[in-house]
């Protein structure tokens, strides 16, 4: 069991050890079929890398980092990242392809089926789709002359994959494109397939609030899948109180803005994949005497990040200006700890002290690589360009000249930063001005094309099509009313010791939160203009629940809500919702749902259209 997962008031590891059942019943099926009886060999998983497929399953479990029982338990051999060419070697009789349904995968196992060395002894393929079985899948592999070489062809419902004991994702890297561009469902459909699942494990969620196009969607979707399984009543008793439905098109802006938690900084730095970030080697060497920087080690230091980490549960949510205290208070009490030793003169003194031993030692591997983190990012955080990006966002943010050509944006652009970088900016304020004026606009649009290349054209219609970088209709700025009404911009920081959501984003506070925690308390009538201003319908639903189910709150006890982003969410919401759940008179705990953790920068690129 994975501790971290079962941490909160729901225990995500209910729903890890579901997704694994599936997945072990799989391999026992493909170990079943060799008709020359079971393999004693092992069944490798060749699984595509990228942002294509849920990557922690072949070399650790759904994001969790632990190692997957189906490997040890099921004879799984060998894993492999999917590459074109031939399969690597391996004595094994089974072959399975664990792979997103898109049509460039099926290419790639048609290369490898085909490319099988016929003379060696005969293989077994199987194919296993994640999330879905694709019939256009099944009909390019039957193109490609390979379709009748796998055995089994099956789906994996690995709708919502938990990486945290409050945190789950479907990532799905195309949800918002698909979605906002190219008015495609299916992520949607998959966003309610995951939340059927969640329901069947943890009870029928009483209410539904939502607030969007597509989360009215959703929610359409879940009460048509609830009538088409009417026969099977729910009779689990309910985890959760509400379900918020939040479309990202309703807050624009938090993802654009630079986030200054610690594990916000990390991801938009270093980007955090699948719990996992890689970090120049350098600050991790061992430092040896003499040594004079030689043979530093090349490769990139690989480090999971996730609460399971006494000392990254504790920072990972602060405002970077808060973490160096803790580093430091940190250091001190393992220091204390490790001289405790020369107090300890009987044997049972020593046994104590040499049982604590290994989690002392792993406390401080800990705070030496969070040192080195927190190192690095500094380096970052303290440059002069840095402070000219955040001065220029926290302006937008806070309504100031968000109506004309910036100076900043300009410099940016003739000395060619990167373009996703000016691309951020221009958007944020977009947003921040309800739209530019077409002047602006267009001069905005002229310098990018000259400087970067007209093939950007696409992206730019990609971002006007989102309403990323639009221009202004109807001469209002609706951005003033949100940011009075709903209090998004606050002067006064406490950034040690926070008191508002803002922290996480040293004076803005996320739009889309801002919603969350007035929908607790007082409730969304209190603000029906600020939300008719916003995008997309805001509805309420309640599913009813059998008799005997229905919860009785005991005094003090929270309300749990799941709240679910269509489209993605960023760590720093992630850090103002746990934030929120922690308040001692804040009456709701969160539990985060998502199709795909995203920054600024991976949301942006999500859509770039590639050049020709």
């Amino acid at each position: 069991m994975a501790a971290h997962l079962s941490y909160g008031r729901v225990n995500l590891n209910v729903l890890r050890e579901a997704v694994r059942r599936e997945l072990r019943e799989f391999l026992d099926k493909c170990a079943a079929t060799p008709p020359s009886g079971l393999a004693s060999s092992g069944v490798p998983q060749v699984q595509r890398g990228g942002s294509g497929a849920p990557r922690p399953v072949p070399t650790r479990d759904i994001g969790t980092g632990e190692a997957a029982p189906p490997r040890n338990e099921h004879e799984v051999e060998k894993m492999f990242t999917l590459k074109g060419s031939r399969l690597p070697a391996a004595d094994v009789k089974n072959i399975i392809f664990f792979v997103r349904p898109r049509l460039e995968l099926m290419d790639t196992i048609a290369e490898n089926v085909l490319s099988e060395d016929r003379r060696g002894p005969a293989r077994d393929f199987h194919i296993l789709f994640v999330p879905r079985r694709s019939l256009l899948c099944e009909q390019r592999l039957k193109d490609l002359g390979v379709l009748g070489s796998f055995i089994h062809r099956d789906e994996y419902s690995l709708d919502l994959i938990p990486f945290d004991g409050d945190l789950l994702s479907m990532e799905s890297e195309g949800a918002f494109k698909e979605c906002y561009l190219e008015s495609d469902q299916t992520s949607l459909y998959h966003a309610a397939k995951g939340l059927m699942t969640l329901q069947a494990l943890y009870g029928t969620i009483p209410q539904i609030f939502g607030k969007g196009e597509c989360a009215r969607q959703v929610a359409n979707m879940m009460i048509r899948m609830k009538r088409e399984f009417t026969g099977s009543q729910n009779s689990v008793f309910p985890v959760f109180d509400n379900l918020l439905l939040l479309d990202r098109n309703v807050d624009l802006l938090s993802p654009l803005a630079t986030q200054l938690t610690y594990e916000g900084l990390i991801d938009e730095i270093y980007g955090i994949q699948n719990s996992y970030v890689k970090l120049p080697p350098e600050k991790f060497a061992p430092k040896k005497q003499g040594d004079g920087g030689k043979d530093l080690p090349t490769e990139a230091k690989k480090l999971q990040l996730n609460s399971a980490e006494e000392l990254y549960a504790e920072i990972r949510d602060k405002n970077f200006n808060a973490v160096g205290s803790v580093l430091s208070k940190k250091a001190k009490v393992i220091s204390a700890a490790f001289e405790e030793r020369h107090n300890a003169k009987t044997v049972g003194e020593i046994k104590q002290f040499v049982s604590q031993l290994p989690h002392m030692q792993a406390a401080r591997g800990s705070l030496a690589n969070h040192t080195s983190i927190a190192e690095l990012i500094k380096d970052v955080t303290t440059s002069e360009d840095f402070f000219d990006k955040l001065t220029v966002e926290q302006e937008f943010m806070s309504g100031i000249d968000t109506d004309k050509v910036n100076s900043y944006i300009e410099d940016c652009i003739a000395q060619k930063h990167p373009l996703i970088k000016v691309l951020r900016l221009v958007c944020l304020q977009s947003v921040c001005n309800s739209g530019l004026k077409q002047k602006v606009l267009d001069y905005y649009k002229r310098e990018i094309l000259q400087t970067y290349g007209y093939e950007h054209i696409l992206t730019l219609h990609n971002l006007e099509k989102a309403g990323l970088l639009k221009p202004q209709t109807g001469g209002r700025n609706s951005y003033p009313t949100l940011r009075k009404t709903l209090r998004l911009w606050m002067d006064d920081v406490n950034e040690q010791n926070p008191t508002d959501i803002s922290y996480v984003y040293s004076g803005y506070a996320p739009l889309s939160v801002r919603l969350a925690q007035l929908l607790s308390r007082p409730g969304w009538r209190s603000i029906e203009e600020v939300l008719r201003i916003l995008p997309g319908p805001h509805f309420e639903e309640r599913q009813p629940l059998p008799t005997g189910l229905q919860k009785k709150r005991q005094p003090g006890e929270n309300r749990v809500t799941l709240i679910f982003f269509l489209g993605g969410v960023t760590f720093a919401e992630i850090a103002a919702l746990r934030f929120l759940s922690q308040l001692e008179d804040g009456g709701t705990e969160y539990v985060i749902a998502t199709t795909k953790l995203i920054n600024g920068a991976s949301w942006i690129e999500s859509l770039m259209e590639k050049p020709f």
